[in-house]
């Protein structure tokens, strides 16, 4: 036992855990905490907006598979940081919030206490995986690991901690903090996976559908595809787990050439939101279905025919010894085929000007473990399918919630974790200037970031929207901008502005060679980007 504080024993649960590197900014009711930080030497990068610590703990997750932890006051504070909780709680990253509450005798009464709130746990726990309270000192160090062990268990998630303002600096013998051992996994039932088996070995030309789950099985999946000549794709957030330098790592435009034929979707980690949602628009004739995930509550959500819950390295591994077992046979030449799909896809989306021609650069000048945050802007969207990813984990982006304005603070927390390696942000004007603040964390702090703000002067994609939609009328899309250059020198950020392609490709190497944080701002005239929705919304053929 040891006479800590209820700040010293979060903290000596953060460094049982192995946690070095904390995103915060400080406030009255965590007075406490971030003195427990300092004095135990964990490095804290204080940002300028809480949603900044939000995505930089999201970006440091998403980047190194490792937990990423802020810190933020309660109320207000913790508002500001929801829509980067509910983004990790999208994306299934390990994301711990710390924060605060009113002072233990204020607790549930409602008198107006500095940032109180109705329910604030009630509120958070509606938004991440799972959230306590730690009402005393001596509580810490089983808190703490069960928000761990819930961060990595099973479908991972964010959870979120509490501390009412007074037991911050309250002190009391506190035990000794100690990891608990994950929750096990679910064991890939035998008899489902000799079913999927067997629709594989009765299927011509299977496709397999990878996403953030199985972003550790990348072997195993790279084992699988090769065995059945099925060509492996992933929407976003598993771009990378299968290169798409291999020749059965596809884009989203490549495998949508193959769709027609596809008799067999096999998805692994995935939510398989190509091929059952909105995204393609029809389902091949005697489609069949085969699904890997972990969470049981995924295959009501989405009925498939041969559903294998395991985690997705232990049931592919299981499928793959059901399919040899079965005696499958490969179809050969499909080869040929996924290589002329991908050949006309590189083809057709260099339509998507001028997006293509910075992408291509992009691509060319990074180095392959690069890694690229993408935002939505019109060079971010046609990044999805016009950018190359050779490596998990290097290309970022804010899944399904689609959050505007998280692009820049992402890749400054990849940076943390990452800082050996090239960082940049792609990002529009509108989308940056959400957190153009952190420019200033960025020189403090020493991130190299590389931000590319596009610069349209306008929401383009609401623009493009409003004027095909609503007869040409546009309100509130049209933006006035500062001079981006201009603006980052004043942080002390060494900037460029350059206005076609061609000038990128140096403007990029400069930028890349500072290694300080670094902006380059692209003129793009307004109304001047070819679409990039025709790829990602594609007609049916």
């Amino acid at each position: 036992m040891t006479n800590l504080t209820g700040g010293e024993a979060i903290v000596e649960g953060l460094k049982a855990h192995g946690v070095d590197t904390v995103f915060g900014l400080p406030g009255a009711q965590i007075y406490g905490l971030f003195d427990a930080f300092h004095q135990a030497e964990l490095r804290v990068i204080g940002a300028r907006h809480e949603q900044a610590c939000g995505y930089m703990a999201f970006g440091y997750a998403r980047a190194s598979g490792r937990p990423g932890v802020f810190s933020v006051v309660p109320g207000p504070g913790v508002l500001n940081a929801g829509a980067a909780m509910l983004t990790a709680f999208g994306c299934n990253e390990p994301v711990l919030c710390l924060t605060g509450q009113v002072p233990t005798d204020y607790l549930g009464k409602g008198r107006g206490h500095l940032h109180e709130m109705p329910d604030q746990l009630g509120t958070i726990r509606s938004f991440v995986k799972w959230a306590d309270r730690i009402e005393y000192p001596g509580d810490a160090p089983t808190k703490v690991s069960r928000a761990f062990q819930e961060m990595m268990s099973g479908r991972r998630g964010p959870a979120a901690l509490e501390m009412p303002w007074d037991v911050f600096s309250q002190r009391a013998d506190v035990g000794p903090s100690r990891p608990f051992a994950p929750f096990a996994a679910p064991l890939p039932d035998s008899d489902r996976t000799k079913a999927a088996a067997a629709l594989i070995k009765a299927s011509k030309s299977p496709m397999i559908f990878v996403g953030a789950g199985a972003m550790d099985a990348g072997d195993e999946i790279l084992e699988l595809a090769e065995l059945l000549d099925a060509p492996v794709v992933a929407f976003r957030s598993g771009r990378g787990i299968v290169s798409n330098a291999h020749e059965l790592g596809l884009t989203m435009a490549a495998a949508y050439n193959l769709w027609p034929h596809t008799d067999l979707m096999i998805g692994v980690g995935s939510r398989m939101e190509l091929p059952t949602t909105f995204r393609w628009p029809f389902r091949p004739d005697g489609l069949k279905s085969i699904r890997i995930d972990i969470d049981p509550v995924e295959m009501r959500r989405l009925t498939v025919d041969a559903p294998v819950i395991a985690d997705a390295k232990e049931g592919t591994r299981a499928l793959l010894a059901a399919v040899r077992k079965a005696g499958f046979t490969k179809t050969h030449g499909r080869r040929d085929i996924i290589r002329e799909a991908s050949a006309k896809a590189l083809r057709d989306i260099q339509s998507v000007q001028p997006q293509m021609a910075y992408l291509d650069i992009l691509r060319d000048v990074l180095p392959d473990d690069a890694i690229v945050t993408d935002e939505l802007s019109q060079v971010g969207f046609a990044s999805w399918f016009g950018f190359p990813v050779y490596q998990p984990r290097t290309f970022l982006t804010s899944g399904y919630q689609g959050t505007l304005g998280s692009g820049f603070p992402t890749a400054l927390g990849a940076k943390v974790a990452h800082p050996d390696r090239a960082v940049v942000a792609i990002t529009g004007d509108g989308g940056f200037m959400f957190a153009v603040q952190e420019l200033a964390t960025a020189v403090q702090f020493k991130i190299g970031v590389v931000v590319l703000v596009f610069d349209n002067n306008a929401y383009g994609n609401v623009r493009r929207d409003q004027l095909r939609a609503f007869d040409g009328r546009v309100t509130a899309a049209d933006l006035v901008n500062p001079d981006f250059v201009r603006l980052a020198e004043s942080f002390g950020v060494n900037a460029a502005r350059v206005g076609s392609p061609e000038g990128f490709r140096p403007a990029l190497e400069k930028a890349l060679a500072d290694g300080g944080p670094y902006l380059i701002a692209i003129d793009v005239p307004r109304d001047s980007e070819v679409s990039p929705w025709a790829f990602i919304h594609p007609a049916k053929p």
